[in-house]
Formats: structure tokens, sequence, C-alpha cells
């Protein structure tokens, strides 16, 4: 049986799609590309715009095009909040219930009669899903957290996801282990990964049990946390353990308070500005950066200067910017002072320039200094991987993948940093992940 996979929405919905997919090829499915025939499509949805929706509709009657005899499985969050617009689609699944596609598919497929998986999301509990490993990636992802509870005033996530909810710590070392057999980096994710609790043990203390007890793990990195949950024990933790990836990402959404009190953030400018200069100071070096969303409704050229201004006194190293997309259902969607499109697409266009401008500022603090990279892709010459800051880099020379590559970063390259490279580190060398 062939599949394909296509996934419209966020890190934790590839994740999500990911493991899946991996589930169906243990059982001898096929994995083929979205363009091609396929028993079954899959697709993972995305609620967080109109727009985003949109996609997800567009992308079902593009598989019923393409393959009118295909089975469809839409998955996810708009699936959740919206499967009545979905019903064409032979499996729908919202939040839960994705660690059953494997069997709702065999049981369509027997049957020929529509499955719809749609739970009240009220109480309900954390769903593993198996571990993703692929041999040809250096960093493996780990979903210890889902649902969210803040209730921003754009965001249709909490209804999509449901409440906060975290994976069991002894199942998160399990398998974090597991993991680590094949990646020498482990990305912790989750809707409000920062959120993590199983019982009292918070997010920092599953950092320490899975660096304690995870054998051959060289990395560690946080997907992202807010700033409200960068907690002073997670930075000593950071600063004193190097496993711990040397970058943040916290995002801002604003840098007015005005538009901060309309989104519904629980921070204001200032609070902002000086937690990040605190992170910086207390982990010298650290790379911080943002998400940034730019035409909220009622946000003025000032309050946008304001953003911008912030960005800067923040010292953040780069940001995702998006422009702001109404989501039905959420409070913002009917705001007055809705900002026009021209002046969205340009507001984002300014940001970008800027995240580029500091970015390569940031970057620059590192030439001629030595780093250590994870190799990962191999090509035209070069081998390709990430610093602890996320500072991209490429070096002559075919590395094996996985292994840990000591550099000299020697000058940037547009976006990307040249680096001389030192040999293997230390125990890597002829080792192949």
């Amino acid at each position: 049986m062939r599949f394909s996979v296509c996934n419209l929405g966020c890190k934790v919905n590839a994740y999500e799609a990911e493991s899946i997919a991996a589930s169906l090829c243990e059982r001898g499915w096929q994995q083929v590309s979205f363009e091609e025939p396929a028993d079954a499509a899959l697709v993972f949805t995305c609620a967080v715009t109109n727009t985003a929706a949109a996609k997800s509709r567009k992308m079902m009657h593009r598989v019923k095009r393409l393959n009118k005899d295909c089975v469809i499985a839409m998955v996810g969050c708009y699936a959740q909040v919206a499967s009545d617009e979905l019903e064409e689609a032979e499996i729908i699944v919202g939040t839960g219930h994705k660690k059953d596609l494997p069997d709702l598919l065999v049981e369509f497929m027997e049957t020929h009669k529509k499955i719809r998986a749609i739970d009240v999301l009220d109480g309900v509990s954390f769903e593993s899903l198996p571990s993703v490993r692929f041999e040809n990636r250096a960093r493996g992802f780990l979903k210890i957290q889902d649902g969210c509870n803040q209730f921003c005033s754009y965001c249709i996530i909490p209804f999509a996801r449901g409440r906060e909810r975290s994976m069991r710590a002894d199942e998160a070392v399990k398998e974090a282990e597991k993991i680590a057999l094949t990646h020498r980096e482990i990305v912790l994710t989750g809707i409000h990964t920062g959120r993590y609790r199983d019982g009292d043990l918070d997010l920092n203390g599953l950092i320490r049990r899975i660096l304690a007890q995870t054998q051959g793990l060289a990395r560690l990195r946080i997907s992202s946390i807010e700033i409200t949950e960068v907690s002073d024990s997670l930075l000593e933790q950071i600063a004193t353990d190097e496993r711990i990836a040397r970058h943040l990402h916290i995002p801002l959404q604003a840098g007015s308070d005005k538009i901060l009190r309309a989104m519904n953030r629980p921070y204001r400018r200032k609070d902002y500005i000086d937690r990040i200069q605190e992170i910086k100071e207390r982990i010298p070096g650290i790379c911080v950066s943002a998400d940034v969303i730019v035409g909220f409704p009622g946000e003025s050229e000032e309050d946008f200067a304001d953003t911008v201004a912030c960005v800067q006194e923040a010292g953040l190293a780069f940001l995702h910017v998006f422009p702001f997309s109404p989501r039905s259902g959420t409070v913002a969607e009917k705001m007055p002072l809705q900002v026009a499109s021209e002046t969205k697409k340009q507001r984002v266009h300014e940001l970008l320039e800027l995240s580029d401008r500091r970015f390569a500022e940031y970057m620059g603090n590192f030439v001629a200094k030595p780093s250590q990279i994870i190799a990962e892709d191999y090509r035209d010459g070069y081998t390709s991987g990430y610093t602890s800051q996320y500072i991209p880099v490429r070096v002559a020379g075919r590395h094996p993948h996985g292994s840990l590559v000591d550099v000299i970063l020697e000058r940037l390259d547009g976006q990307v940093m040249e680096g001389v490279p030192l040999g293997l580190a230390q125990g890597d060398k002829n080792e192949t992940l």
C-alpha cells in the first residue's frame, strides 16, 4: 500500500505527521511524494488563520482531482474545529486519535464507511506518538507538551488543541534515549513547551533528567519558549551545561504595549526587553530570536515603530515575521481598525530586512572564533550544519553525518558562515550515525 503526507502547519504538526508516517512504514506501507498516485493521502491541517484553513480545503480537493480513488484523511487542528467543512474526506481525525490513523485507514479500506474521530477536548490527556528518528537527519524531535491555556486574542489553538497537558517524564526520557541512538541533537517541542509539567517536575527538571540519563547526546535544544517561562534555574542550567543549545526562540509578537494588551499577551514591552537583556548577561553570546506579528488590528505607525525599536533594544538576533491574518472564532477577527494588506506587506518587508541585518551582525561576532557543528548535509564539496547558537555553517570536505566538527568561523557568505574544519571532535572519528 502506498501513502503520501502533506503538512500544512507548525513544527508540532510536522512532528506528528512524521511520526505517523514512520508508523505506517513500519507496517509495510510505502511512502511516496504527494504528486504520485497513492492508496491514501494524509493531510495534516492548520487552523491558525483563515488562509491556512483555506489551504487545507484546497489540498483536499487537489487530492480528489489527482486521484479520485485515494482515501483522504484530514488530520489536526482545522479538522478539530471545522470538521463540517471537510465532509468530502473519508477520514477526519481531530486533535486526538492521531496514533490510531494506521488502524483507521485499514478500517475504512475494509468497511468503506466514513470515519469521524473528533473528541471534546475538555480533560483530554496527552497523546503520545512514536518518537521520530530519521538516520539522514542530525536532529530528532520529541514532542513533550500539547495544548494552550493562554487564549491570545488572535489564536484558535486553545480551541483546536485543548488545554495544556504534558508527556510523563519517564516516557519522555525513554523516548529521548531512543532518539539519541541515531541523532546527536534532540529538539524538545510542544505548543507551549515552557509550560511542561509532570507533577512538580517542570521543563528544567525534565531537561536535567534527559541529560543525566541519555547516552551519546551532544546537544539538546528547546524549540520555543515564552518570556514568562524562562526561569532562573533554566538559565543557570543552560549557562553551566554546554549540551544545552545557546539559542532561545522567545516570541515577542509586538513591541507596543497597546497592541500587546489587545493581543492578550502576558507581558509588556519593558518586561520583555529587561528579561532578554538579563538572559544575554547571564549567558554571553546566546542567540535570542523571536516571532513578530505585524498589522494587528489598530496597529498604527507609532505602534509599529515601537516594535522595530523593541527588536533593536532587546538585541534580538533574528525574527520570524507574520502578517496578521484573522481567524474565524477568535476575538481579533471582529476587532475594528483592521490594517490594510499593503501596509502589512510593507511592514513585513521592513522587519525581514532588519532581521537579515541583525543576524549578519550577530554572526559577525563569531568570526575568527572556534565553534562546533553537527554535520548534516554534504553537497558540492561542502558539509553543512548548525552551531549551538543556530548559526548555519558550511565547511569544506565530507564529514560523517552526525559527527561533531570543530571549526574556525572565517567569514559570512550571505546568511551562512564559512568555516575551516579543525578535524572531528574526540571520539567521533570514522563514526557515522
